[in-house]
């Protein structure tokens, strides 16, 4: 493709990369460095402009959405989840015992009881692979993005306790605690004034729109919302060690887990490609095996694997894998032949239409989990071994 076809081609495309943002500001778009997103670590520009809207977060809540963002599909299914009525309506114990019953990960869960919090991580899906791909990637540049905010903050004059959040500095690390250990409260704030004049002009920061009826001076201050009761089954799980740059686990509050340092567990990936190639080294070939394992497939054969990791090392977007959790009905049906196509690198927000592509796995799953399951008159029996996976129906 050569000439204006191709011109109309990449306007289009970077068209569709625009995010649908729950925040209040947009980004201006910056030209790619000479590496790829997936290739290139990010700057503390575009580390700030990510954290930004979390960084004065109390420090168990940061936790929770750092791992859970590592997990995006999930993020979409629990949002979803939680839009039903019925389930929007639990609260406490039944809460915590519904949950008990969903396969999501520990940090997902424990997003259930701040429903503005899934919200923004589903509308902003982008933002949300970004940051959970970073803090895989860069996790001690990420912690650094939030002290040097916080640091910035309280040189304004703007972050100090109050009735909500308490504010203790050690050893040069700001840390922020819950005032109330049983209630947590959600801070919004204008990154744009709250840090004082923004050190970087072409990474405008996003952050987390008021909810309706919250009006957010223009001055350095923050605000806060209703307080949210934890539910102690999925709090406190989690503890940051600011001076080590690490996120431990806290011992006897992560069922079937130690204590020590937090891991990625690639089988709540749920097939979502990696974004950074070194992270998709380490974590894309556990994630694609869990997947299909969870979903009694065979593994990939030698010619496939390699076709996939071809078209990632040439700049290809990968094929979209399902990664929903469709009824058995919906895996006879025949898959979808999908032609790669060829994405320019993004600007320092963006996403390889990574966004969009977790979104439509999550629709696909629904309608096939609501889709009536077509059954057709038995074939006529024939002598052959016996499958050894039971008819070929896997687990969910």
């Amino acid at each position: 493709m050569t000439g204006l076809p191709r011109l109309a081609a990449l306007i289009i495309g970077m068209m569709s990369l625009m995010p649908q943002s729950a925040f209040a500001q947009s980004v201006p778009a910056v030209q790619p460095g000479p590496e790829t997103a997936q290739q290139a670590a990010l700057s503390e520009a575009q580390l700030d402009q990510l954290a930004a809207g979390i960084a004065l977060y109390s420090d168990p809540l940061i936790g929770q959405i750092l791992t859970a963002a590592t997990y995006p599909l999930e993020v979409v299914e629990a949002h979803r989840w939680l839009q039903d009525p019925a389930n929007a309506a639990l609260r406490g114990d039944q809460l915590a015992a519904a949950l008990q019953e969903q396969s999501w990960d520990l940090s997902v869960k424990s997003l259930l009881p701040f429903p503005q919090i899934l919200q923004m991580m589903d509308s902003n899906l982008d933002w949300t692979e970004r940051i959970g791909d970073a803090f895989l990637a860069q996790p001690e540049a990420v912690m650094d993005s939030i002290q040097r905010l916080r640091h910035r903050a309280a040189a304004a004059g703007s972050l100090t306790s109050t009735p909500q959040q308490t504010v203790s500095s050690e050893d040069q690390d700001i840390a922020i605690e819950p005032a109330n250990p049983d209630v947590v409260y959600v801070p919004y704030y204008n990154p744009d004034v709250i840090y004082g004049a923004w050190p970087w002009p072409d990474y405008s920061p996003y952050y987390l729109a008021p909810p309706p009826g919250m009006i957010i001076g223009g001055g350095l201050w923050i605000g806060f919302g209703i307080g949210f009761p934890i539910l102690r089954p999925f709090w406190g799980w989690n503890r940051w060690d600011w001076r080590d740059h690490r996120l431990d686990l806290v011992p006897g509050r992560t069922p079937g887990r130690a204590g020590g340092p937090w891991e990625h567990d690639p089988a709540h990936r749920l097939g979502v490609p990696y974004r950074n190639a070194t992270v998709a080294a380490r974590f894309q070939d556990r994630s694609e095996a869990a997947r299909r394992d969870a979903r009694g497939y065979p593994a990939p054969v030698q010619g496939e694997h390699g076709a996939v990791a071809s078209e990632r090392g040439a700049g290809v977007a990968p094929r979209p894998t399902s990664a929903a959790r469709p009824a058995p009905a919906a895996r006879q049906s025949p898959g979808r032949a999908v032609t790669p196509s060829f994405h320019p690198a993004p600007p320092a927000f963006e996403s390889f239409d990574g966004g969009s592509h977790v979104r439509q796995e999550s629709q696909r799953g629904a309608s096939s989990r609501s889709a009536p399951v077509q059954r057709s008159a038995p074939a006529p029996a024939q002598r052959s071994a016996p499958s050894p996976r039971g008819g070929g129906r896997g687990r969910y």
